[in-house]
């Protein structure tokens, strides 16, 4: 087994052998280490010399042996990612974790959280694939916990703000979204304004303060509400309801995310509530869902593309370069105004 190549089945049953990286040599008249230098991006080789090895790699069919290879050098290149498989803008994340991790020779392993599978579980099986790093995307796991777990492999958490644990964190400000969120509102005339909360964990509890304070900054302190809620669209569509048997709709509704947004959005529409005309509606997150036209959804950008890059930047770091001490990088969300918020009536 060389570094790059792999073994070829033993013959007798008909099978094809695998093509090797002596194959791709032969093909070429180069030696099997000047076509590993090409195969493996390294710089040396003439560019003449990298598209005759292509070619011949591709004509014949040849594709590294990733074990292989790891095992060679000792070092899977693979990063670990943790992902709610109901969440579009998790989905949205890792494609664009991938774009990055790409561009610098890593690779990513996915792990699912599902209704009958938790966090702990998706986590151990990265462990189990010996990536090198973990990027968990809105880890709710105690601070402890983390902290065990990233000396075993770098953690970086995606997401979530980690108070008291040495460990690198990228996230959004998720308090001053909330808040450009009501100045919105407010600037188009709102008052009662209601909080549909996201349940337990430290994002939720960054969000509902965000809400209060800026409530507060307004002078609505007494028009402060706040709906039991969780992630789902099932718990929007509940708060729907609550809000419709109240019979005392307010005229706009803030939710901890956007799927909370677009069940809301459904039960409103459902019995006949116009919005924006009646009601406006503010998710969070400006996943995939909210940009399409039948939602159409007024909300907050986390801005996914440059949270993948900084994560993957902060892995490099990690593992290449030595950083030790811990880094959190916070960016600024900004508010993406579409077609359901607007003036009330």
């Amino acid at each position: 087994m060389d570094e790059l190549g792999s073994v070829a089945p033993a013959g007798g049953n008909g099978a094809i052998p695998r093509p090797r990286l002596e194959d791709v040599a032969a093909r070429v008249g180069l030696s099997t280490a000047s076509v590993s230098l090409v195969l493996r991006n390294v710089p040396g080789p003439s560019e003449r010399t990298r598209q005759r090895v292509l070619k011949a790699a591709a004509d014949l069919g040849y594709r590294p042996d990733r074990t292989a290879s790891a095992l060679a050098s000792r070092r899977s290149r693979l990063l670990g990612v943790m992902i709610d498989v109901h969440s579009a803008f998790q989905a949205e994340l890792v494609e664009h974790l991938h774009t990055a991790a790409e561009e610098v020779g890593y690779d990513l392993v996915l792990s699912t959280q599902t209704r009958t599978r938790d966090e702990n579980t998706a986590i151990e099986t990265l462990l189990a694939f010996r990536c090198e790093a973990l990027i968990l995307l809105g880890p709710v796991a105690p601070v402890s916990v983390l902290a065990d777990l990233d000396r075993k492999a770098p953690v970086i958490s995606l997401g979530r703000r980690i108070a008291g644990a040495d460990l690198d964190v990228v996230r959004s400000a998720d308090d001053d979204g909330v808040g450009q969120i009501v100045d919105h509102l407010v600037g188009l005339g709102h008052r009662a304004i209601v909080y549909v909360d996201g349940g337990k964990g430290v994002i939720a509890t960054d969000r509902r303060r965000g809400y209060r304070g800026a409530m507060r900054r307004h002078g609505l302190d007494t028009q402060i509400r706040i709906l039991r809620g969780d992630l789902t669209e099932e718990a929007g569509g509940k708060a729907g309801r609550h809000l419709l048997d109240d019979g005392d709709l307010p005229t706009a509704v803030v939710t901890f995310n956007d799927r909370s947004a677009i069940g809301l959005l459904t039960a409103f529409r459902g019995a006949g509530v116009d919005v924006p005309g009646d009601v406006s509606i503010v998710g969070y997150d400006d996943d995939t869902l909210s940009r399409l036209s039948c939602f159409n959804l007024t909300t907050v950008s986390q801005n996914a593309e440059e949270q993948a890059r900084q994560a993957v930047t902060a892995v490099v770091e990690r593992l290449d370069r030595g950083r030790t001490e811990p880094r959190e990088i916070v960016l600024a969300p900004s508010l993406v105004v579409r077609g359901t918020t607007a003036q009330p009536r």
